[in-house]
């Protein structure tokens, strides 16, 4: 067997709003949503369902024991959705309800997870205006952590991230954003103004776009993941949409691993013609906590997504996944009754792509290929 690539991917990171609160250095509480006022607010919550949460909560606690496991894991680059602005503005977009943010010191939380590339192309990026945008981007690239989805102009936008895999290959990652995540309008970057890299609302044409700005870039012998904002946050359902963009991808030869995220729970995954698909990966850190609501889809379980590719060909060779859970704002492994509630789930909802799972053990689960 070939040489193979190991990625850890997931879904949405979102250390701002009450998780920067308890950080070493926070942004200004204050926060403009229709019920909450007081970025507080979300802390109190997470207290009174979990408990006391230390502050300031050090940097490395935040990740619980997940930087242990990726330790034992080795993956070869760190691939993250990041969903929070990184910036001191205070030009918050008005027509948003939500706003997320983290203090630039912050970026220490990340590192300290060995983060590789940040997704940007999502629907918190902005919620700071064009200069917290400018200034998130300003901040990744300075703590040696790229980024893609988002840029200064359009060209920068549609500019894929080129890593180097420990001296295995090199992997492009090429992000974007749909509008069905919610993009708020005149959020895409243009000519002159910074913003994401929005896709076309047409599943072929988008797929066009992205196999142009991947081959702007790609060398032979380049493996390539394209990271894609898309769907809304609730529901297990996986629009045609969806499907045929994905499918789109992995058939133009150019694409090895689609990964999605916006759902605020896990759902489906697919091997189509030996590639990996993930449709929504779930939110692996957020100050979601203590809210209630939407409980039956179990937003509070996460996965940390260990794929292996084969260097040569792209093809999946294998896909651990680790269940999560957030207990005082920081990520632990799932419990032996979370996990199984874990694989029911998956087994019921990936029966369509006729995708199976084993239970490696009472906290692992392992694609059956």
């Amino acid at each position: 067997m070939s040489a193979t690539l190991k990625l850890f991917l997931c879904g949405d990171v979102m250390p701002g709003r009450g998780i920067d609160q308890v950080l070493p250095r926070s942004s200004p509480s204050r926060l403009y949503e229709r019920d909450v006022s007081d970025a507080w607010r979300y802390v109190e919550l997470a207290e009174k369902k979990s408990g006391p949460i230390p502050k300031p909560l050090p940097y490395h606690a935040l990740w619980g024991d997940a930087l242990e496991i990726l330790d034992r894991a080795a993956p070869d680059l760190h691939i993250i959705n990041l969903e929070t602005s990184i910036t001191r503005s205070e030009d918050h977009d008005p027509n948003k309800g939500i706003h997320y943010r983290m203090h630039p010191v912050n970026v220490a939380c990340l590192k300290v997870a060995r983060v590789d590339c940040c997704s940007v192309a999502n629907n918190h990026t902005l919620d700071w205006g064009r200069p917290g945008l400018i200034e998130t981007l300003e901040t990744l690239h300075a703590a040696g952590i790229a980024t893609a989805g988002a840029g200064a102009d359009a060209t920068a936008a549609a500019q894929p991230a080129i890593l180097s895999a420990n001296g295995k290959a090199r992997v492009i990652v090429a992000a974007a954003a749909c509008a069905s995540s919610g993009i708020p309008p005149g959020w895409a970057a243009d000519a002159r103004n910074p913003g994401l890299n929005q896709l076309s609302k047409d599943p072929q044409r988008a797929a066009e776009q992205l196999i142009a700005q991947i081959n702007s870039v790609r060398a032979p012998g380049d493996r390539v993941v394209a990271s894609l904002h898309w769907g809304g946050n609730w529901g297990y359902d996986i629009p045609d949409e969806q499907i045929t963009l994905a499918h789109a991808l992995i058939d133009s030869g150019e694409v090895d691993i689609v990964h999605g995220h916006s759902s605020h729970h896990v759902k489906a995954l697919e091997v189509y013609r030996g590639k990996l698909i993930l449709y929504g990966c779930g939110d692996l850190l957020t100050d979601y906590e203590g809210i209630r609501g939407h409980e039956a889809y179990r937003a509070d379980i996460g996965v940390m997504y260990l794929p292996e590719i084969d260097i040569r060909t792209g093809e999946l060779r294998a896909l651990t996944l680790i269940p999560t859970t957030l207990w005082r704002f920081q990520i632990w492994r799932a419990s032996a009754d979370d996990t199984r509630w874990l694989l029911e789930t998956l087994t019921r909802e990936c029966a369509r792509f006729g995708v199976h799972f084993l239970q490696v053990d009472s906290h692992t689960l392992r694609l059956s290929i």
